[in-house]
Order: structure tokens, then C-alpha cells, then sequence
């Protein structure tokens, strides 16, 4: 079968190619209906300041290959199942899922890597998915307690998403933390009690011996720096993004040694040694579902590209113009 795939094939440059893929008798077509860019990790990658050495993703069957120029990439396509395998048992024809997949019009895959999409759920909000399951497996990570102060750096998709799933804590303050103020006013809406510019961060909790928890999910490699300095006496420190081949400078002579500052690594491809005991990627992804319909997702959406001009996707998130903040390729 042939399909339009989408290629990073060198820094700052995109192409649709066609390409040629035989499904086996156990995998299922699915038809591409959308798929939503990634801000932080795709734009690492269209930058060309990802480490090239390794996968792209171990844990995702469609994303196995490293991280070199030319390569396919993205993981939140929604679309649906056109034709099956010879193996496959039940009537999954017709079928709308989800699938951790690269950017392309067709692909196959076996039915326990989709997501069956519920009935109520749109497409555009399914493709939400990894964001949202993010959100829950930081928030996880995060282990919040009643009555504490939680400051989160970057109100990027996944921080508004995290933001929403915070907002349900018995949290004595949540605080989000931007410089751009539309992005603000989102995480407002996500259900932030504030939002504050970088500069206005340390003031936001310095009346009251700093955030219990802090996230950094801006991107900036600096932002960890930023995180820590709002922190208190025994806090910790959440960093979710992924900074490439960037390094982040950090001040480790001052607060941090003495207040016992923790830094923790979320990452979503794998569950916490704290959470193994009752959690499974399954029950956390059945509990982004449920994030997922009660969140607002839809409403981050800011733009709609035709995948035939997905290049032109990448030159808006990167260049940001006209605010972009979840861009979506949809499909004919």
C-alpha cells in the first residue's frame, strides 16, 4: 500500500514523501483523519538539536529507529480502521482509534497498540490524548498533597494539561508560570488561581517560604533554574521537558544544598518505581481518558493545517507566529 508520509529530513526542513508498507496478517489500515504536533519534542527535532544516538521511542513499536536525519516522527494520530488482517479477530472495520504513530495518511498496527476512540469523544480532543496522559503521569510523579503550593514553569499544551489536572487537588496554590500572555489567559481557563511572568514568579509564593512543588515543562533549559529558586525548604522539583542537546545552567550553591532540594525526572514512556506497585500503563491511560473528557482540550487548539501543507506547520511553531499553541495536520 502506499501512503504520504511526513519526513524531518534536516534541520529547519520537512518534506512529504510516498512511501510503501505491507501490513501483516495480524495488524489492522487505519486511515488518518488527524494528528497533532508536539511544540516541545517536534520542534527539538525540526531544530535539529535532538541527540541523533538515540531511539526516537523504545517503548513504541512505530517509533524505533534513532533519531537521525532523515526520519518520520509524531505520536498522536487518530484516524480510522479500513481494512484488517487476516488474523484479527472481532469487527474492528469502521473503527475510530488512537495510535502513537508518526505523521502520515495510512499506517498499520496491531490492535493492542490503538486506543478504541469513545463515541463521545471527537477527534480532534482524542488526538489530545498524549498530552493529557503526560499531564496524568507528571502529576503522578508529582505526588501533590492537600494544601500545598504548586508553581508550574511553561504553559505549553502539556503544562496547561497538567495545570487542569492539578486544578482538582485540595492545593493550598496553584500558580502558572508564562511569558506570553495569551498563554496566561489559558492557564486561567485550565484553572490556575494565578498566572505570572518568569520575573514575577519569586514574588508569587515568597510569602510563603516558597512552592512545596515545582514543575518545569517550559522547554528552557534555564527554566530548571527558575524552578528551583521558587522552591522551599525540603520541596521538589518536577522537570518534565526535554531539552535535546541544550544544557540547562543551574545554581547549585545557594538554596538548593541547603534546603534539600529533591530533582526528579518524569518521563512518560515509562511508569515511577514509586508507582509500580498498583499502576499499569493501562490504568493510567484509562485515567487520561477520563482527564480527557473533562478537560477543556479543544479550546488549546489554535490552528488547523491540510497535512498537503504539514511543512508550513513547523515554520509557524517555530518562528510563533500568530500565537500557535496545539497545531493540528488534518487529513482529506
Amino acid at each position: 500500500m502506499d501512503r504520504r508520509s511526513l519526513y524531518f529530513t534536516d534541520p529547519r526542513e520537512t518534506e512529504l514523501r510516498t512511501t510503501t508498507f505491507t501490513p501483516d496478517d495480524d495488524e489492522v489500515v487505519v486511515e488518518s483523519r488527524v494528528s497533532a504536533i508536539n511544540g516541545g519534542t517536534e520542534l527539538l527535532l525540526y531544530r535539529g538539536e535532538a541527540p541523533t544516538d538515540m531511539s526516537a521511542d523504545e517503548t513504541i513499536d512505530a517509533l524505533r529507529d534513532d533519531l537521525s536525519f532523515p526520519l518520520r516522527y509524531g505520536y498522536a494520530a487518530v484516524g480510522e480502521v479500513v481494512s484488517t488482517g487476516k488474523a484479527i479477530a472481532g469487527d474492528w472495520t469502521g473503527q475510530r482509534v488512537f495510535a502513537f504513530n508518526p505523521h502520515e495518511s495510512r499506517f498499520a498496527a496491531r490492535p493492542d497498540c490503538l486506543v478504541p476512540v469513545p463515541d463521545d469523544v471527537t477527534a480532534e480532543t482524542a488526538a489530545m490524548l498524549p498530552s493529557v496522559e503526560t499531564a496524568t503521569s507528571l502529576v503522578l510523579d508529582g505526588r501533590p498533597r492537600i494544601g500545598e503550593r504548586v508553581v508550574v514553569f511553561g504553559a505549553g499544551v502539556v503544562g496547561l494539561c497538567t495545570i487542569g489536572v492539578l486544578s482538582a487537588f485540595p492545593l493550598e496554590r496553584l500558580v502558572a508560570v508564562d511569558p506570553l500572555s495569551d498563554r496566561r489567559e489559558h492557564a486561567r481557563r485550565m484553572g490556575a488561581d494565578e498566572a505570572v511572568t518568569p520575573e514575577e514568579a519569586s514574588t508569587a509564593v515568597s510569602d510563603a517560604d516558597g512552592a512545596d512543588l515545582a514543575y518545569e515543562l517550559s522547554g528552557r533549559p534555564a527554566g530548571l533554574d527558575d524552578a528551583i529558586s521558587v522552591t522551599g525548604y525540603d520541596s521538589r522539583v518536577v522537570v518534565g521537558s526535554w531539552y535535546g542537546t541544550k544544557r540547562a545552567p543551574l545554581d547549585l550553591g545557594t538554596e538548593f544544598h541547603r534546603d534539600r532540594i529533591t530533582i526528579e525526572s518524569s518521563q512518560v514512556s515509562t511508569l515511577s518505581p514509586e508507582s509500580r506497585g498498583r499502576w499499569s500503563k493501562a490504568r493510567r491511560m484509562n485515567t487520561a481518558l477520563e482527564h480527557l473528557r473533562a478537560l477543556p482540550v479543544e479550546s488549546l487548539v489554535t490552528h488547523r493545517i491540510p497535512f498537503s501543507d504539514a511543512p508550513s506547520a513547523y515554520r509557524l511553531l517555530d518562528e510563533r507566529t500568530d500565537s500557535p499553541l496545539q497545531v493540528l495536520l488534518v487529513y482529506a
